[in-house]
């Protein structure tokens, strides 16, 4: 099976999530969120994560976590394995918590890191269990709002300096701002190729990670995440440049170029295949 794409580099924002195994919850009490935010601290000061925002659900978990030495993998797998070991042997449980791996957004920071911590602090909210993100003591929100100080390895300096230089009114229109965005459309959804989350300057950045990816070691939609639009691709060059191009290198499909282009699949394919012998 294809395993999912990680882009790692410095630097890197990310909105990661795991469930539990065949759903089932990984915090069985408070006591077990205390030993999950034990451990997270523990991940931080070791693989040096900034944790913007987060949020303990019952059988799942948010953390908006930044990568000055683009680590996330070994941090994530020291983060995981760890609670789970913990986990197992305060409820006398054996076996895997988590359900396979962590899923892991990449994010555009100035453009969605807002957005996606106000995502975060209000899921208490959409699952009804609070009317307001402030009952709920397992997220981000409350040090953030200036409700409770922080944890030790929570920052909230940059979400704040966004509203304001002044803390105070940076806490209130944080508090006006995360209101706002109940009832709203998940960020996620908008996601190119599940993963990335971002403007198109963004994606276009990605596009030199995810070149020379074979299809065999990554899902094929994340592979092409971060590909140019067939119309951008033959805007830029002459149509069977543009055909080669889209069919070898951006894994577009030949019914797919076909339809764009007003050619039938097997024209687009005997284009492509002259092309590539005249590049040999």
């Amino acid at each position: 099976m294809a395993r999912p794409l990680r882009i790692e580099y410095e630097g890197a924002l990310y909105h990661v999530t795991s469930r539990g195994n065949a759903g089932g919850d990984i915090f069985v009490d408070d006591k077990d969120r205390t030993r999950f935010l034990e451990t997270l601290s523990e991940v931080v000061e070791r693989y040096r994560f900034i944790i913007h925002a987060y949020c303990l659900m019952s059988n799942h978990y948010h953390v908006m976590a930044e990568t000055p030495q683009g680590n996330l993998s070994a941090g994530m797998r020291q983060l995981n394995g760890v609670y789970t070991q913990r986990f197992n042997v305060h409820h006398g449980s054996r076996g895997h918590l988590m359900q396979g791996r962590y899923k892991a957004f990449l994010v555009e920071k100035e453009t969605y890191l807002l957005e996606l911590s106000r995502y975060i602090v209000l899921n208490p909210v959409r699952a009804g269990i609070v009317a307001s993100p402030q009952q709920w003591a397992w997220s981000s929100y409350r040090a953030t709002a200036g409700l409770q100080a922080a944890e030790v390895f929570h920052q909230t300096d940059w979400i704040l300096n966004t509203f304001s230089s002044s803390r105070a009114r940076a806490r209130k229109l944080y508090r006006a701002f995360v209101r706002e965005g109940i009832g709203k459309e998940s960020p996620l959804r908008g996601a190119r190729g599940g993963f990335i989350i971002g403007g198109e300057g963004f994606i276009a950045k990605m596009r030199g990670f995810l070149e020379g990816i074979s299809d065999q070691e990554v899902v094929r939609n994340q592979k092409y995440a971060a590909r140019p639009s067939l119309e951008q691709i033959f805007n830029n060059t002459v149509r069977d440049v543009g055909i080669f191009e889209a069919v070898n290198r951006w894994g577009y499909k030949l019914k797919e170029i076909g339809e764009f282009l007003g050619l039938h699949y097997s024209r687009v394919s005997r284009i492509a295949l002259t092309m590539a012998k005249n590049k040999t």
